[in-house]
């Protein structure tokens, strides 16, 4: 890699409170929470120098972005490809609808399934990956030592370190079910 990259998940949002979809396009107000902001603000003191901050442009990510981008004067670029898986018809839907249609055997086969099959007019795991792909690809081809902060959501970013770090299907699959994401307000480098 040509940059140094790190990795920052959203802060705690109304999304994580009503425990729902949001994707795009964003149909309810779901800003950070006193919580969210807190967790931001500190996370943000850890980062010293960061040139450019991508960031999906759904308002929870765009808040975090924000809030670090004040306090490490950087460059703020919005980018549709870091956005929210999206679930179709499922969004703003409680978080289980999805899993309750298929979860019908072992927690494997379910994401295995959900790598492949998209819900009614959405996307599958392995249609994001692409879109994720093609930002890294661009990113990189583009810049050149930079430090490049990338705001995003849970499995977007767990999906963006499988493309950068060439994990198999069964490594994403073992770090989802294993509980190893990227928490809210947390902060990762990508080795």
């Amino acid at each position: 890699m040509k940059n140094n990259y790190y990795l920052l998940r959203h802060g705690h949002s109304l999304r994580n409170v009503k425990k729902i979809y949001s994707c795009w396009p964003e149909r309810m107000h779901l800003p950070l929470t006193e919580k969210g902001i807190n967790q931001i603000e500190k996370v943000s003191k850890k980062l010293k120098k960061i040139d450019l901050i991508f960031y999906s442009d759904l308002l929870r990510t765009k808040q975090t972005a924000e809030i670090a981008a004040k306090k490490l004067e950087a460059e703020l670029v919005p980018e549709k490809r870091l956005r929210e898986i999206d679930v179709g018809v499922f969004n703003t839907e409680k978080e289980d609808k999805i899993a309750k249609l298929w979860k019908k055997s072992s927690l494997f086969d379910y994401y295995k399934k959900r790598y492949e099959v998209a819900p009614p007019e959405g996307e599958n795991y392995q249609d994001v990956e692409e879109r994720l792909l093609d930002f890294f690809q661009e990113v990189e081809k583009k810049y050149n030592k930079k430090n490049i902060l990338i705001v995003s959501h849970q499995r977007t970013l767990t999906l963006l370190e499988k493309v950068v770090n060439n994990y198999s299907l069964e490594e994403l699959i073992n770090i989802i079910v294993n509980k190893k994401e990227i928490e809210t307000g947390e902060l990762r480098i990508i080795p």
